[in-house]
């Protein structure tokens, strides 16, 4: 890779693996759904115009219109649910034990796209890394969670299973819109939709946030998500969308990382081993060799 790409791709490792520390930060004391709202309007307000700067999206509007119902289903499998999900579990567990569990879902991918009859045959190295991948998981749950903390991981089987949807939806659906349009569609779209779950449900904060906490949501919004991906379609346009799936296994080591430098979190044997295995695993179920014919590519999407 040249230079730029290498810098392309480590900011996007960056901006993918830094949002677990992020979440933990302001979920201290912001509500799931108002950090959602607040994180979803902002980068739809950063993306927007530069998004319909482009006449490629302009012209797509219609079609993105008349795939009302793919978007919505994207929507919801990709931000809606998932986001909440992933803050109220970073509630009672730790970020890097969240990013290790998050970063099984391309291996969940794969069993989604077999599932759907969407893929080739997975071969022994496919279903060895399923294997390698659940067994991460449960060297987590079994050594590395306390009591109490089942419901946290039950919320993140709904994060990675949503993750895993999302990019079948949009490869079978929504493929020939350019991303940046549905991007754009999708955070206003979650942004309209938490609106009202906000002002039913916890409100605004009575108070005004710390610095901190709205230093993280600014970054979120614009570095995490709106930043992100603008980072991604240049890393794309360079090496290609199968060569950049490879930064699904830079986030969980940042996000590893920020959680023991910042946050002070342990990491334990067990986390070291089950990040080894899941990080293992999730490879050989995307990487390994298909019996009968190529590898498709596979659209990416926020990890976080």
């Amino acid at each position: 890779m040249t230079r730029r790409t290498t810098l392309l791709f480590a900011a996007l490792g960056v901006a993918w693996g830094i949002p677990y520390l992020l979440i933990a930060v302001a979920g201290q004391e912001l509500a799931p759904s108002t950090l959602v709202l607040a994180r979803t309007a902002l980068a739809t307000l950063v993306l927007a115009p530069i998004a319909l700067s482009r006449k490629e999206v302009r012209a797509c509007l219609p079609a993105l219109a008349r795939h009302w119902k793919a978007v919505a289903a994207y929507t919801g499998f990709e931000i809606v649910g998932p986001w909440l999900f992933l803050a109220r579990a970073e509630h009672d567990l730790p970020s890097s034990t969240t990013a290790v569990v998050i970063s099984a879902v391309p291996a969940v991918g794969v069993v989604v796209a077999f599932a759907t009859r969407r893929a080739e045959r997975l071969g022994t190295a496919g279903w060895l890394g399923l294997g390698l991948g659940t067994l991460g998981v449960a060297t987590l749950v079994g050594l590395d969670l306390g009591p109490g903390q089942g419901g946290a991981v039950a919320e993140l089987a709904v994060v990675v299973v949503g993750y895993a949807i999302g990019p079948a939806v949009l490869a079978r659906y929504l493929a020939d819109l350019p991303a940046m349009a549905v991007v754009l569609a999708s955070l206003l779209l979650s942004a309209l939709v938490y609106v009202p779950v906000v002002a039913l449900g916890p409100g605004l904060p009575d108070t005004f946030p710390s610095a901190p906490v709205v230093a993280s949501v600014v970054v979120l919004a614009l570095v995490c998500t709106a930043g992100a991906f603008l980072v991604l379609f240049a890393l794309v346009a360079r090496i290609g969308p199968v060569r950049s799936t490879a930064v699904v296994y830079v986030n969980p080591v940042v996000a590893v990382a920020a959680g023991a430098v910042v946050l002070g979190e342990r990491i334990t044997a067990a986390t070291i081993a089950g990040f080894a295995l899941v990080l293992a695993g999730s490879f050989l179920a995307t990487r390994g060799p298909r019996e009968g014919s190529a590898r498709s590519p596979q659209p990416l999407t926020v990890e976080a």
